[in-house]
């Protein structure tokens, strides 16, 4: 299971792959990085980003979250996984962390569009969500 360094360099392998980071959303703090950031400030990215993941996040339209005592739902609560945004020249893949506690932290990576491959970015960050060690 890898923790944040690790993870950071494997998603660094990924085709097209400029700049990756782990940030915690409600802070907006970078937990890591590593590779180029889109803004040259991976601190300034980290803030941005979080706010993009926060909006996804809480917005009922797009993360359907069961009431307290509501068993309506099957499944009861149903978050978002990942957010990408589309730029002239990249991707921005944001990849929810869930954890065993009350977890606010994602995975961004700023991907080449020319270079990487969305759909297999898209799955290795969900592979590496998955297995990725908050400590």
């Amino acid at each position: 299971m890898p923790g944040i360094d690790e993870c950071l360099l494997e998603v660094m392998s990924l085709p097209g792959a400029r700049g990756a980071a782990v940030v915690d959303w409600t802070s907006g703090l970078a937990l890591g990085t590593i590779g180029d950031s889109p803004t040259g400030d991976h601190e300034a990215t980290a803030a941005e980003t979080a706010e993009v993941a926060r909006m996804a996040a809480e917005q009922p339209a797009f993360a359907r979250l069961a009431a307290p005592g509501d068993r309506s739902t099957d499944p009861p609560s149903t978050p978002v996984e990942d957010v990408i945004v589309t730029t002239h020249d990249g991707y921005h893949l944001l990849r929810f962390v869930e954890t065993a506690f009350d977890s606010s932290v994602f995975l961004h990576l700023w991907l080449d569009r020319s270079e990487g491959n969305l759909a297999l970015a898209r799955l290795r960050l969900g592979e590496l969500a998955e297995r990725l060690v908050l400590a």
